[in-house]
């Protein structure tokens, strides 16, 4: 016998099918036996890329960077089918059932439409890294944007600074599809400085990247070889450019040589060698060196007459004449620091004034405090949460307060403040994919709320950077990417073509208004 009310399926699936939205028809592209579906904005009109699409039997289907599917399953064409639609920060209705998708028919030559609606304040762009970025569009036969992959599969946590009229950027761990294992020693590529007043410079549709590549393989070379010491992974951080002693302009960054994400062999300062296009060790430090050094992504700042270089990750709290002399120099670094004393290399507990809240200072002996410490402090009750710098309350729920992950502060022309834009350690959603703007009067905050633009579900978005020269409109319009993988998330899944790469959000800073975390609000 039947289990009770399994007789009733075929019925609800039935009426299921006349619950269904349609898809909208339009017009065919030039193609042959593909079927296109596209997903827009409903707002925009715009493509969406990374939207994925289920079929009832399983079938899965991610949108390309025009928010495209090329389609084309023998048996499944010409006849109506129902996909499952999903997209980290974008939504679709849901039916009587609790069904969010939509009923089409693929035919070939022929165009399905598919609007959804954005929940996340920051719109997504496109994927920048990784091959097969227009993917779906070229199978359509529509033109696409000229790329040059450098033939990686996927690229790990972005560096970039404008050096010698070029944009030159560097990225981490490095994959390959011709072997599971890849690059591990930074790959590099430079670009052109965009035009802000050029629409054909605008960075939606990706940017042109002209790789360092290997000439016998065309794939990613390393950018910092370190031959004569082969064992372990290099990573390249806060990259940088400070004049030299006799005011040359250099590319300077942190270097470190490790086992994998806890064991380090070596670390310094590295310097950009021309000629060579690769990074060289200009000093190396301590092990035990944990702060005298370049962390993040730096701003130049002028305080007091001289010009700093902040590090900090998000939030500046190390500073350093912006000197390459005094960048080589561990003795001439500063932390930004409330704590009375350190134990083990980090700040212990906090120095109150008679007034109860912390007493900030710059100094050279004590480590910075950061978000997490205060956080531990906060919990502690040895300081209290509205008299934090670097641990913003959500404006959603003032209760609440954001640990910071990795991020930027820059100074932003159109809100004439420094403002934030970092990930979240321990978030919800996701782990660590959440990302948060807050903006303050000085790079040091105190950065007092923080409002959300970007969730993701059960996927990982970390180490997000805002790319200041990227902005557009005055600064009204923020760009800022991060690497987008499963890894840390705890699902298994991952995203074809998307996982372990890039992704380009942007950010209309006036729609901000009214959501509690611009200043006056």
């Amino acid at each position: 016998m039947l289990p009770r009310g399994l007789s009733a399926l075929p019925c609800a699936l039935c009426l299921l099918a006349c619950l269904a939205p349609l898809a909208v028809h339009g017009a065919p592209p030039p193609a042959g036996g593909w079927a296109e579906i596209r997903v827009v904005d409903a707002g925009t009109g715009r493509g969406v890329p990374l939207v994925e699409l289920e079929t009832v039997n399983s079938l899965k289907f991610v949108t390309d960077n025009a928010g495209r599917v090329a389609f084309n399953e023998p048996g499944l064409m010409g006849q109506e089918l129902f996909f499952s639609v999903r997209s980290h920060g974008y939504e679709m209705a849901k039916d009587g059932f609790g069904f969010a998708g939509a009923r089409l028919v693929p035919r070939a030559g022929q165009v399905s439409e598919i609007k959804i609606t954005r929940k996340n304040r920051a719109e997504r762009l496109c994927r920048l890294t990784g091959e097969g970025l227009y993917r779906d569009s070229e199978l359509l036969g529509h033109r696409v944007p000229p790329a040059n992959p450098g033939r990686v599969a996927g690229q790990d946590s972005i560096q970039a600074a404008i050096y010698r009229n070029r944009i030159y950027w560097f990225w981490g761990d490095t994959l390959q599809m011709r072997y599971p294992l890849g690059l591990f020693r930074m790959a590099g590529a430079t670009s052109a400085v965009p035009d802000v007043n050029d629409p054909k410079s605008d960075p939606a549709a990706g940017i042109a990247y002209d790789y360092f590549a290997d000439p016998d393989t065309k794939f990613a070379r390393a950018m910092m070889p370190l031959a004569d010491r082969p064992a372990g992974v290099v990573w390249v951080n806060a990259v940088f450019v400070v004049p030299d002693e006799k005011g040359i302009d250099k590319l300077v960054g942190h270097y470190s040589r490790r086992k994998g994400l806890t064991d380090e062999y070596e670390q310094g300062i590295a310097v950009f060698n021309d000629e060579k296009a690769i990074f060289e060790s200009a000093k190396q430090l301590p092990l035990d060196e944990t702060w005298r050094r370049p962390d993040g992504h730096p701003i130049l700042h002028e305080e007091g007459g001289r010009r700093w270089l902040l590090f900090g990750s998000p939030s500046p709290n190390v500073r350093v004449p912006a000197t390459l002399a005094d960048v080589l120099d561990p003795a001439k670094y500063e932390a930004f620091t409330c704590a009375k004393s350190a134990r083990a290399g980090k700040s212990a507990e906090p120095l109150l004034g008679a007034d109860g809240r912390p007493r900030w200072r710059w100094q050279a002996e004590l480590p910075p405090v950061d978000s997490a410490t205060e956080a531990a402090w906060v919990k502690a009750g040895t300081i209290r949460a509205a008299d934090t710098r670097f641990l913003p309350a959500d404006v959603a729920a003032p209760a609440d307060r954001i640990i910071l992950h990795r991020g930027t502060v820059n100074w932003n022309a159109h809100r004439r403040k420094w403002v934030l834009v970092a990930g979240q350690s321990f978030g919800k959603p996701s782990l660590l994919g959440e990302v948060w703007y807050a903006e303050a009067d000085a790079p040091t905050g105190p950065f007092a709320k923080a409002v959300r633009i970007v969730t993701h579900d059960r996927q990982t978005f970390y180490n997000v950077c805002h790319h200041a020269f990227l902005d557009r409109a005055g600064g009204r319009l923020i760009h800022f990417e991060g690497t987008y993988t499963n890894d840390f998330s705890g699902n298994p899944e991952k995203t074809p073509r998307y996982n372990y790469n890039q992704i380009l959000y942007r950010l209309d800073l006036d729609t901000l208004k009214g959501s509690g975390v611009l200043a006056g609000e």
